[in-house]
């Protein structure tokens, strides 16, 4: 047992420390990939890695993706990738790295985060040198071949799709084409596509010794005297992935989407030059020609990178041990997309505008009934001589804060008109039943306008607490849009590529609801504070005109 104890320490201890292994401390911060192949195993083969904002956060590496790297599972070996698509703006990017050995689930790790470092994509290395391969993705020109060989197109005049499989595409009506120089190889003939057919009849490929066409739905494949009709059909409209293989003296060999849909002995080898969509209706993208024989799981595991596949998972972020993990608010914020700041932005203002009201308000009203209560004992001691304006002048700095004596005031300045000829003394003063009506009008007007004063600025608490809410959830459906715009554009389905950004754009509904909860209750407290002062003051005018009656009418 005491030898047990330290062995387990031991081991826990290195469990620990490979899981928190950093390839290089230069680079902040990293994803790990989770490759689940429907194999069991294959050797290097090319793996599409689909980013956007709903996967990853384009803010927190360099504009031009040049610190971005790709290591293997045990944290050390760097793998050679190249950039098919990398759009900073947009917040997309398609990767391809080639994977030495893929499991039935692998790892892998994507770097980022080193604004010095020079970038490693390199095409050329991706793919071994019996391949060409031709993603379509030229602005213009010829297609061009990513591979080791250089084999660029010869002639075209397919149409080029800006959105097409993964990124640009070819599209073909019948009497568009491509030619492509054909590709050296004796031990075998490999040939993978993506196909989305608007029509099911036409050639696809086309060399000396092979023909493969569509008829109806199926596919039709000839190499030499070798013929056969797969098994399985392709649908109008929609993507399939296409593999054909052929070895001398062999088998011909059709896999659609991945899957063996049939197999012709004695095939031969095909030779020169390769004609792509002659007499086809529809799009080609991600075309791979290779000299190599290609066996059943290495085109199975290109049929799985399709946009409903599941072959790649990125999970969340990490930052370099020394920081620690990024938390759950972190990453929420780094995948906000700009609606979601401008709404979170608009909803941090009204927050502040409501709070400075609610304060402002808050204090004002504490001073307006601190200065009525203390007003209204001062009155009783002026009810027997309401007609002491000067004395009232004298209380004007006292109650400056007292809406009750700027109510107060109006009424002594009305009594002071009226008896202005009199003597205070004179038994004669008095005052008719319109005099009465008519300082009530004055008084009430005085207390219309102090009711307007109390209220000031109110409206925008009101605005907090229904707006709010209604900008957080526009911006939330504004963030949800995108969010499964990028992802469609992007081809990745899973929940790792959706939850970031769906997570980001409900943060836009809680800053909404930030706004409208404080400014409810805010709202509430001074509203019931405003009607008691305002009861005060209507309690008030009908005081001091009875007492008016009291003293002045005869």
């Amino acid at each position: 047992m005491r030898v047990l104890t330290p062995l387990l320490a031991f081991a826990l201890c290195a469990v620990s420390l490979s899981s928190h292994a950093w390839w290089n401390e230069e680079w902040t911060g990293r994803k790990k990939i989770t490759l689940t192949s429907p194999a069991e195993e294959v050797a290097d083969v090319p793996v599409l890695i689909r980013l956007h904002t709903g996967n990853f956060d384009f803010f927190s590496a360099n504009d031009n993706g040049s610190d971005l790297r790709l290591v293997a599972g045990d944290d050390k070996t760097e793998l050679k990738f190249h950039f098919e698509k990398w759009d900073v703006l947009n917040e997309l990017a398609l990767i391809w790295v080639s994977v030495p050995q893929l499991l039935p689930q692998t790892e892998i790790f994507l770097y980022f985060g080193n604004e010095n470092a020079v970038s490693a994509a390199n095409p050329k290395a991706t793919y071994d040198a019996a391949s060409a391969v031709y993603h379509f993705a030229e602005p213009e020109g010829l297609p061009q071949d990513s591979g080791l060989n250089d084999l660029h197109a010869v002639g075209s005049s397919a149409q080029r799709i800006a959105a097409s499989f993964s990124n640009g595409g070819a599209g073909f009506n019948g009497s568009q084409s491509i030619t492509l120089p054909g590709v050296n190889g004796s031990g075998g003939f490999s040939f993978s596509v993506w196909i989305k057919p608007s029509s099911l009849e036409g050639a696809i490929i086309q060399s000396d010794g092979l023909r493969v066409l569509l008829e109806a739905d199926l596919v039709k494949a000839q190499a030499g005297t070798s013929s056969l009709v797969s098994s399985t059909g392709l649908s109008v409209g929609k993507w399939h992935h296409l593999g054909i293989t052929i070895t001398a003296a062999d088998a011909l060999r059709v896999y659609v989407d991945g899957k063996p849909a049939g197999e012709a002995p004695g095939a031969a080898l095909p030779g020169g030059r390769i004609t792509l969509g002659a007499g086809f209706h529809g799009e080609l993208d991600e075309v791979q020609v290779s000299g190599v024989l290609r066996n059943a799981d290495w085109i199975a595991v290109q049929a799985a990178q399709g946009q409903d596949g599941k072959l790649v998972a990125l999970g969340e972020e990490e930052i370099n041990e020394s920081a620690g993990e990024a938390s759950h608010m972190g990453v929420i914020l780094k995948s906000l997309t700009l609606d979601g700041w401008i709404a979170i932005a608009v909803l941090a203002l009204m927050l502040f505008i409501a709070i400075w009201v609610m304060y402002s308000k808050a204090v004002y009203i504490a001073r307006v009934d601190k200065s009525n209560s203390r007003f209204m004992d001062k009155f009783r001691e002026l009810s027997t001589d309401l007609a002491m304006i000067d004395k009232a002048k004298g209380l004007a700095r006292e109650f400056e804060h007292s809406s009750l004596y700027r109510i107060y005031h109006i009424g002594a300045l009305e009594l002071a008109h009226r008896f202005k000829d009199t003597d205070a003394s004179n038994l004669d003063q008095s005052l008719s039943p319109q005099s009465l009506d008519a300082i009530r009008a004055s008084l009430d007007a005085g207390l219309v306008r102090e009711i307007q004063r109390m209220n000031k600025f109110m409206v925008l608490l009101t605005i907090a607490i229904s707006g709010g809410p209604f900008i957080g959830l526009l911006g939330t459906v504004m963030g949800v849009m995108i969010t499964f715009a990028a992802i469609a554009a992007a081809g990745d389905v899973n929940v790792n590529a959706i939850a970031p950004g769906i997570a980001a754009a409900l943060m836009a509904t809680v800053a909404g609801m930030s706004v409208a909860i404080p400014s409810l209750f805010g709202y509430n407290y001074l509203a019931s504070r405003i009607k008691s002062i305002v009861s005060q003051m209507h309690i008030f005018v009908d005081e001091f005109i009875t007492k008016l009656a009291e003293n002045y009418s005869r």
